[in-house]
């Protein structure tokens, strides 16, 4: 068995646990959290070890509630995303306190990741085939030695990722017949209205998508090496951030699609047909119960 990594993104959960924080709302029937299920998913499919991207604040009561259980089951590290973590001789002269975005996050595992790795949001319910999916192609298929970087992403069906309570962002993909990413696109508010699926592109005018159309829910397989394409990459984008810009982000979406563009990677998508759900709205937490509900009652999980 080849050694494959979970990296759960998790920086962005609120220091207030149990007040209301959407990533830790209990939605099992035993009080489990999405992230239970995305971790049950990853070692089913043959994950054999979790590092979780948090912040420092965060540390006691994330240990506590998530990573003494899951440290029973498989071996667990852990690393610190800060606002402050710049590349060398920079300081953070924008007074943010938001850390840098995803692409900072996975950069955070550098000096504890050497195998390939997935990674996945905190607070996202992916489902079995995706983990299934990027755990056959990474032991199987991808090649470390090819003249491009060689990455696969789990491609969601549109359809299968809006929310019922409002608008969606999502990256809409361009796939080619080889089923290799061609470009990201970053659109926004995508909600059903009259049987269409309406949503606004970057420049804000109103467009329609098609259903089957393929997303990205920000779920990816690396091999060590995008860490030197990360690090370069994130000097630059420090770099070019104008004093008083406290919104600016390094998101992994947007890193791809530039490398995509100078034909420095090659991004295989793996389709999955698993229905997407996540607490995006208050009003979703009862969806996503009734979700896991079915899901149980189905056999898929345990009660428990």
């Amino acid at each position: 068995m080849k050694n494959i990594t979970l990296v759960i993104m998790a920086a962005g959960i609120g220091s207030r646990f149990g007040g209301g924080i959407k990533q830790l709302e209990p939605v099992g029937p035993n009080g489990e959290i999405i992230m239970d299920y995305s971790i049950h998913d990853a070692l089913e499919a043959g994950c054999n070890k979790v590092v979780f991207i948090i912040r420092r604040d965060i540390e006691k009561d994330f240990k506590e509630i998530i990573g003494r259980r899951i440290e029973k089951l498989v071996p667990v590290e852990y690393v610190y995303q800060s606002v402050d973590e710049l590349p060398a001789g920079k300081k953070n002269i924008w007074n943010r306190t938001k850390p840098w975005g995803t692409g900072q996050a996975v950069l955070c595992v550098k000096d504890v990741v050497k195998e390939p790795f997935m990674v996945i949001n905190a607070d996202d319910y992916y489902g079995k085939e995706a983990f299934q999916k990027l755990y056959h192609y990474m032991t199987t298929q991808m090649d470390a030695s090819k003249p491009v970087f060689d990455i696969c992403m789990a491609g969601f069906i549109l359809s299968n990722t809006l929310s019922e309570n409002g608008g969606v962002t999502r990256g809409i993909c361009e796939v080619d017949s080889q089923n290799h990413l061609q470009r990201v696109i970053e659109t926004y508010d995508i909600q059903k209205r009259d049987g269409m699926i309406s949503a606004r592109n970057e420049e804000k005018q109103k467009i329609t998508l098609q259903p089957d159309q393929h997303v990205s829910m920000n779920m990816w397989g690396f091999t060590p090496e995008i860490f030197g394409i990360l690090e370069k990459g994130f000097a630059e984008f420090v770099a070019a951030q104008e004093e008083g810009n406290l919104k600016g982000e390094y998101l992994l979406p947007t890193i791809i699609g530039d490398l995509l563009k100078e034909g420095k990677v090659e991004v295989k998508v793996l389709k999955s047909h698993d229905k997407w759900f996540g607490v995006t709205y208050k009003e979703d937490k009862e969806l996503v119960v009734n979700e896991v509900k079915a899901l149980v009652e189905k056999g898929l999980y345990p009660e428990k």
